[in-house]
């Protein structure tokens, strides 16, 4: 019996050329015949059973070696529902439906909104997803490859092999898509395209749920619904929330290094060991929320998960996404919430990611004026590309719906505003009005911001930007950006300078560290001491500090302690709490040991009482982004490099705080006061329990009817060195 399909399609099919697989594949009507085909090259025979009458079988014959089989069915009038028995070359036989006798996946409305750049649940379409049709379990396959020539889902289930499962490609929107009876979780795929060129590659899926890293770039199939949260309040809670009028303070993390297991060869703690020790350990100290740095498939270790190749991805290398997703939940068990690093504004060249993902540059802009950042020597997203954009918002939706996420930090949004960010004339391309503004990547971070506010509300967003852009926290209706809040690098960097000096020399600098107050209040500012400086040779924050050992710690707590005083939310990178001497090593777990010796245990414990005292004292935060919260009592006083302020609220008491930044103690110094009244001395950065000298003033002091400073009364105190002090305000004692 003569094949009814055209020799030049049987070459394409076992070259696995053919563009439209689904048009040779499966049942046809031919000349008034209908025939079935299908390419199984383990099939030794092969034959199609009616699945609703078992018995009405039709043996299929061979046409083409390689496993490409034809049954032309006599006597059947009309398509029916069928199945494949296969005859393997070892004598198994057994049952399964047939790929090409499913029609379409995606409907018209995920078409129309994809192109759009709309399609915000995209999560829930393109990847891989279990899922049963016509009573068949299996998974639906969808990949955005416009312009491959072929695309096929090749794993474990086919032997890798390309020509077994070729995609439909839906014309309207260059998505290809497959549905596969038989795949169940944990198996492992590709995507293998020929692209534009011709040329076959292998590219992990990029909207795998699960993938391995490394060396090992297969993507994996696994079931998001599964998991049962126990979060209800605490979701429900957070949606009143408005985090710049609340108490946030952050632990960065890098999980890869917190802690490791030395006697097991350095390994990593998992999910689940990170959930029993780190958590208990963030709640002791006192934070509000956990940072973690960019938790995304990402093959190199050090790139600290900047460079991502799995966006839609938690890193295997702790666990799977479920018991990642106990991480989160254990956090919110314990009033602890969770903000992830997000990296939309760059990408790595490795093969399997998104670079030329279809031959063309699909992700990135064609020209590397625009489309390559040469210090870090990766890609750009083209903002400018509706599907591209919504690859993105669909990404950071993603992580707030399937894993609860709290908030997301922006890695590296100046790199996005700026189409000269660290490039010489010549080297980028103005916009069409001839400025240096990316205005696609303007229009996408604030798209992005409105639509993840709108659909979680309580959440944050962080930029990490540190220019003179203006209203990056401001909403997108009032012209702004639409993060919620931004990292404060002018502060960092100054103060950082500011505590670096000899004490003999600050007086000549106290501009330092009253400069930030000018601006403090134009964004929701974050004061950072994060990763970034404590790395490259920075040195640790303890070794920035002048001085002997003693008089480093003195210096750090009260810089410390002084940043929780200055309006802003805070964070601190892992180790900073304790002092470590060396700078950070991603390799490496935090020198836990010397928490053993009373100066790193006693900064340790003035971390942890400044985050309970900030939390329980509004005036640390009811006003942190007005003028109403802060108000300066002399900072006029750099001979001595003595400042005074403070800080206050509706809800609470004024704390007056008083910085001596010389390891000069000074006795019957005084300061103004905002009023008669007891003044309780809450806080004391060389207070013993610290690891300080112990000197005071015996827990407060009355304020004397003295004027001073433009004040009525005023306070007589004794100043510690290198010591930040604060005095909450009672009416009565």
């Amino acid at each position: 019996m003569n094949a009814t399909l055209a020799s030049h399609d049987i070459h394409r099919l076992l070259n696995a050329e053919h563009d439209d697989p689904f048009g040779v594949l499966g049942l046809h009507r031919v000349d008034g015949l209908w025939v079935v085909r299908a390419f199984r090259p383990d099939a030794k025979e092969l034959a199609i059973v009616d699945r609703n009458n078992p018995k009405r079988q039709f043996p299929a014959n061979r046409i083409a070696n390689e496993g490409l089989f034809e049954a032309q069915l006599t006597d059947v009038t009309e398509a029916f529902d069928y199945l494949l028995q296969i005859t393997t070359w070892s004598g198994e036989s057994f049952q399964i439906s047939d790929p090409y006798s499913y029609g379409p996946i995606l409907g018209d409305l995920d078409m129309y909104l994809y192109r759009e750049g709309n399609h915000f649940e995209i999560y829930e379409k393109l990847g891989a997803h279990l899922t049963e049709i016509n009573g068949h379990a299996g998974a639906t396959f969808a990949v955005w490859a416009p312009n491959a020539q072929r695309v096929s889902i090749v794993g474990d289930f086919n032997g890798w092999d390309g020509r077994s499962h070729p995609m439909r490609k839906r014309l309207e929107s260059g998505i290809w898509e497959i549905f596969i009876p038989g795949i169940v979780e944990g198996t492992h795929y590709k995507l293998e395209l020929r692209n534009c060129f011709g040329q076959v590659v292998l590219k992990s899926d990029p909207l795998a749920f699960f993938g391995q890293h490394g060396i090992q770039t297969a993507s994996l199939v696994f079931n998001l619904e599964r998991f049962k949260w126990s979060d209800d309040q605490w979701i429900e809670t957070r949606k009143a929330k408005q985090w710049h009028k609340e108490p946030v303070s952050i632990y960065e993390v890098h999980l890869g290094s917190w802690a490791r297991v030395p006697e097991e060869g350095n390994r990593f703690l998992s999910y689940i060991e990170l959930a029993d020790r780190l958590i208990p350990y963030v709640k002791d100290l006192g934070y509000t929320h956990i940072e973690l740095m960019p938790v995304a498939e990402h093959p190199f270790d050090g790139s600290w998960g900047y460079q991502v190749t799995g966006y839609y991805a938690p890193t295997s290398r702790f666990g799977n996404p479920d018991e990642f997703r106990h991480f989160v939940d254990r956090c919110h068990e314990n009033g602890i919430g969770v903000i992830v690093d997000w990296v939309p504004g760059h990408f790595p060249k490795d093969a399997h990611g998104l670079a030329q993902f279809d031959g063309t540059h699909l992700y990135e802009h064609s020209d590397p004026r625009q489309g390559e950042h040469r210090d870090w020597g990766t890609l750009i997203f083209n903002y400018g590309r509706n599907e591209v954009r919504n690859f993105l918002v669909g990404n950071g939706l993603f992580w707030l719906d399937k894993y609860h996420i709290d908030g997301l930090r922006v890695d590296a949004v100046a790199s996005m505003l700026y189409l000269d960010y660290s490039r010489k004339p010549g080297e980028w391309v103005p916009n069409v009005h001839g400025g240096r503004e990316n205005l696609d990547a303007i229009e996408f971070m604030k798209r992005f911001n409105e639509v993840c506010y709108a659909r979680f509300p309580g959440i944050m967003t962080i930029a990490e930007e540190s220019t003179a852009w203006p209203g990056v926290s401001r909403p997108v209706y009032l012209g702004g950006l639409g993060f919620g809040l931004k990292w404060n690098m002018g502060w960092m960097h100054d103060f950082l300078l500011y505590m670096s000096r000899e004490p003999i020399h600050r007086r000549f600098h106290q501009g330092e560290v009253t400069f930030s107050m000018i601006y403090a209040f134009h964004e929701h500012f974050v004061l950072v001491l994060s990763h970034d400086e404590v790395v490259h040779g920075k040195g640790s924050l303890v070794n920035k500090m002048p001085g002997d050992p003693w008089q480093k710690f003195a210096n750090l707590r009260m810089f410390y302690a002084w940043m929780y005083a200055h309006p802003g939310k805070k964070l601190l990178f892992m180790g900073g709490e304790i002092g470590q001497w060396k700078e950070w090593n991603h390799d490496e777990s935090v020198d836990w040991h010397l928490l053993q010796y009373p100066l790193h245990d006693g900064l340790r414990r003035l971390v942890q009482h400044l985050n309970f005292l900030y939390q329980s004292e509004p005036a640390f935060w009811e006003n942190d982004d007005s003028y109403l919260g802060f108000e300066w009592i002399d900072f006029h006083d750099a001979d001595n490099s003595v400042l005074t302020f403070m800080r206050k609220a509706e809800s609470g008491p004024p704390i007056l705080f008083v910085v001596n930044a010389t390891p000069v103690p000074r006795h019957a110094y005084r300061v103004g006061a905002p009023g008669e009244g007891w003044y309780e001395e809450i806080l004391n950065t060389d207070a013993g329990v610290y690891g300080g000298g112990n000197i005071g003033n015996y827990g407060g002091m009355h304020a004397e009817a003295i004027s001073w400073q433009g004040r009525s009364h005023s306070l007589c105190l004794t100043l510690p060195p290198l010591t930040t002090i604060g005095f909450k305000k009672h009416e009565h004692r």
